[in-house]
């Protein structure tokens, strides 16, 4: 479904993505991980058209997306994505936040509603739909940023950090969430740094370093490789394991 070939991207000078090379297979959910400034989101924005490439290719479904300009030419294509810092329309409704998302596939507001409704059942969210989201708490808000996203009708997903300031709880809420937008038909690209939840959720984990491939494999894999315990992982891998 994505295949992404020699990726670099460059700032001011500083290579940040260094010929970085991966594919994801329809129906896969694949973890990336990696340090702090690894550069794990600004591989997220060049496949969102964010940012532009500075060398390599990008392909979805066999067409090169890597030179579109726009995020919305990615999204209008199947490619939907949360981002790492969630910001609604906090004098919005919870709806109306999310119909934001419904209006990249179609300009009929009640086709967008209708669209807008399914999306939050499915993140468990429609009982809030006339809630201003200013007032909803950071889980909820995380809830409706994937809501926004499910509702551009996306067959790939990239997930950046969804679970990034939740208690263990919350978190292992989200998890079954992820799982069941999966068995619905949607591919998962996710960033994360809670170990433990990549291990029960991802097909596959790459593992970013440097700006550049460390490792990659079944979940069981990256956590036994050594480069990865040494870069990364360190103490944390036998945690995670449990």
């Amino acid at each position: 479904m994505l295949v992404v070939k020699n990726l670099s991207k460059t700032f001011a000078g500083l290579k940040a993505i260094n010929d970085l090379s991966f594919s994801i297979e329809k129906g896969e959910i694949v973890g990336l991980i990696g340090p702090n400034g690894a550069g794990k989101t600004t591989v997220f924005n060049m496949i969102s058209a964010v940012f532009p490439v500075s060398s390599g290719e990008i392909y979805f479904r066999d067409e090169k997306i890597s030179g579109l300009k726009l995020p919305s030419d990615v999204c209008k294509r199947g490619i939907g994505r949360t981002f790492q810092v969630v910001r609604p329309f906090g004098n919005m409704t919870v709806l109306e936040n999310v119909m934001v998302g419904a209006f990249s596939v179609s300009r009929n507001v009640k086709e967008v509603s209708e669209k807008a409704k399914i999306a939050l059942t499915k993140v468990g969210m429609l009982h809030n739909e006339d809630v201003l989201a200013k007032s909803l708490t950071i889980s909820d808000r995380k809830r409706l940023e994937i809501a926004r996203a499910l509702a551009t009708e996306p067959e790939l997903l990239l997930l950046d950090e969804v679970m990034a300031g939740l208690n263990p709880t919350e978190v292992e809420e989200i998890i079954p969430l992820i799982g069941s937008i999966r068995d619905q038909g949607v591919t998962i690209f996710m960033i994360e740094h809670i170990m433990a939840s990549m291990m029960k959720l991802s097909d596959r984990i790459i593992v970013m370093h440097h700006g550049e491939k460390l490792s990659e494999g079944k979940p069981g894999e990256v956590t036994s490789d050594e480069k990865v315990i040494e870069a990364y992982l360190g103490g944390g891998i036998n945690r995670a394991k449990n």
